[in-house]
């Protein structure tokens, strides 16, 4: 598993590849946002990939010009519903909740994709048109026979999502969270889009996760939290155990 930068993170499992949120673009004004960080990695050296995973499609520090050629190259991009929609083939959209099964071939293992429960900022939040805080966002849940359980929080910032994701799919092996503390003053009165640092020590341990690895904590303007921040949280929360960081484009092998 590595994260590249922003959210765009890669997962290796069950003999597939799976890259979530990507980001490939370089540093300059992005619309209404500033990226200030090249990926780690380009595009072109991720190899096949089978699954793109994209948790919104309408902000550009998810899903940007690259990332978007990006996964529509890919023979499937999950997503949600609306961003399907948007987006079209090869892009599937699962309702909260939904899974669906990629069946075992001969140099990989049957997985299962569930779209789970996300909230783009705050519980009292202004609602969007279709009843979403800030925009529609989906998370996700990688499972199967003899592979680890993965959470990929994609942009929530809810810890009622989280604890709903710990009932229905727990446990989780490795909890991949979106933090940075993602702030805009004209959304949300300012207040945090993504998961603070003390917010993510806390989702570590309504998931019980045994690992956790900080994503989209890095290169945009607007994440105002960065990893030392998470470092120093899971350090308050006496759980340092579960974190592990590398720096951008570097592997980490998870210990289950």
């Amino acid at each position: 598993m590595s994260v590249l930068g922003g959210p765009t993170t890669v997962i290796d499992v069950a003999g597939r590849r799976f890259v979530i949120d990507p980001t490939f673009d370089q540093p300059g004004e992005h619309g209404h946002l500033t990226k200030t960080v090249a990926p780690a990695i380009p595009a072109s050296a991720l190899g096949s990939v089978d699954a793109v995973l994209i948790s919104h499609d309408e902000h550009l520090d998810n899903v940007d010009t690259e990332g978007r050629r990006f996964a529509l190259s890919a023979p499937m991009i999950l997503t949600h519903p609306g961003a399907a929609g948007r987006l079209g083939p090869p892009a599937k959209g699962l309702e909260t909740w939904a899974t669906l099964e990629l069946g075992a071939r001969d140099d990989a293992g049957a997985i299962i994709v569930q779209a789970v429960a996300a909230v783009h900022g705050p519980a009292d939040g202004d609602r969007d048109s279709t009843g979403h805080v800030t925009c529609e966002v989906t998370g996700f849940v990688l499972m199967g026979d003899d592979v680890p359980t993965i959470y990929l929080s994609g942009d929530n910032a809810s810890l009622g999502a989280v604890a709903a994701v710990a009932e229905r799919c727990g446990p989780i092996d490795v909890a991949v969270l979106f933090v940075g503390a993602a702030r805009l003053p004209s959304r949300q009165e300012g207040r945090p889009l993504t998961l603070t640092s003390a917010r993510a020590a806390a989702a570590a341990e309504v998931l019980d996760a045994k690992v956790v690895i900080p994503a989209h904590a890095d290169g945009w303007t607007h994440f105002t939290e960065g990893v030392d921040a998470v470092v120093a949280a899971f350090s308050d929360a006496g759980i340092s155990h579960v974190l592990k960081t590398a720096p951008p484009g570097q592997w980490i092998t998870p210990t289950i």
